[in-house]
């Protein structure tokens, strides 16, 4: 069993609540617009990190993350990318890639807004954790933790972290 941290769209922001939660992770998935890249470095010292980069990210992000990132994990297919929409609605190209790809589980960053849904149609898991840092138009700042076991996805949790743009 693997416990792990998702979170998406911190730009460049990290705080001590956000490493809290990260150090009770077996592993940390970043879903783009890192930001400054202290923010997976420190991330790095706490957890094993898998990211990806996203439209905000300079070509430093770029060079250290991809564009899609995917893996294997307990037996679950996992593929990441920053702008892949969702089910009904993904991203130009990312339908086509699917079929190829065949993730039990999609992670995508980008609109800043918190969904979990299952997508029948390519029989997986999607996830956009919304947004974990001060800045965009999101309202409160959120996180998701699960557990990933045989092949599935369980205890689903979201984390809120407060409000957008206040700091503790």
């Amino acid at each position: 069993m693997k416990r792990i941290l998702l979170l998406s769209d911190t730009h460049s922001y990290l705080d001590e609540r956000i490493l809290h939660h990260a150090s009770k992770a077996d592993e940390v998935w970043h879903a783009g617009d890192i930001g400054d890249l202290r923010v997976t470095d420190d991330l790095k010292e706490v957890s094993k990190v898998r990211a990806v980069y996203g439209n905000i990210d300079n070509q430093k992000a770029r060079a250290e993350w991809p564009l899609h990132n995917e893996f294997e994990v307990e037996g679950l297919k996992v593929w990441i990318t920053h702008i892949g929409g969702y089910p009904g609605r993904y991203a130009p190209g990312i339908t086509e890639l699917m079929s190829v790809k065949k993730p039990g589980l999609f992670i995508t960053g980008h609109s800043h807004i918190l969904k979990v849904q299952m997508d029948k149609r390519f029989n997986l898991l999607h996830m956009n954790p919304g947004a974990a840092g001060i800045h965009g138009f999101h309202k409160m700042r959120t996180m998701l933790r699960f557990t990933v076991e045989n092949g599935k996805v369980d205890n689903l949790e979201v984390i809120e972290l407060g409000p957008r743009g206040k700091i503790d």
